[in-house]
């Protein structure tokens, strides 16, 4: 009796160590916690649509020379790497579009992935800046990733960094090729020279 038991008692905690171990759905959000890695979002969930629309405000204030508008998306903490290496503050931020010298500027964002790691979030998507360089007017595309810290129940963005998309001669995207290296391993790498 105490055997049979005792076999029960086993299988029983077994039983439990294994759902455990390997959750099919969770209670508290209604997902399926196998299908989507911990914090990171698809492009139809709840956060990927509250930070599009913080990034469209952030947009919305650059097109508009919104200073209050930007001031509500930015931190006083804010810095910005642009594409080109500038660094700047949200005051120097917020200065450049009051000053409104270039009046062909329009500036969209589009989020792609939004991670969340308690008080902190991380936008990653695309961007397009229209501007002028010297006197001709660019269309600039580009990659960003924004973080942001949550602050008096909303978000304000703490660090922008973008990177603008190469482009080849004919104004196609560049595309690396197989023979292409990232960097150089000498003895594993093909080089100009043969083996020595």
């Amino acid at each position: 009796m105490i055997r049979v038991f005792s076999c029960f008692i086993a299988l029983l905690s077994l039983c439990w160590a294994a759902s455990a171990q390997n959750p099919t759905s969770d209670p508290a959000t209604g997902s399926d916690a196998t299908t989507v890695p911990a914090g990171v979002t698809s492009t139809v969930s709840p956060e990927v649509a509250q930070f599009q629309k913080i990034e469209d405000n952030w947009s919305d204030a650059v097109n508009r020379h919104d200073q209050y508008g930007l001031e509500l998306v930015l931190s006083p903490l804010f810095v910005d790497i642009a594409a080109n290496g500038d660094v700047t503050t949200r005051n120097q931020q917020v200065a450049l579009v009051l000053s409104g010298e270039d009046k062909s500027l329009y500036f969209t964002q589009k989020v792609i992935t939004v991670r969340m790691l308690g008080d902190i979030a991380v936008a990653n998507g695309t961007y397009t800046l229209h501007h002028k360089v010297n006197s001709a007017e660019v269309d600039e595309k580009g990659v960003f990733t924004h973080v942001f810290e949550r602050s008096h129940g909303g978000w304000l963005c703490i660090n922008s960094q973008r990177t603008v998309l190469t482009k080849d001669a004919g104004g196609k995207q560049k595309k690396s090729t197989a023979t292409e290296t990232p960097f150089h391993i000498p003895l594993f790498s093909r080089g100009d020279k043969g083996p020595q």
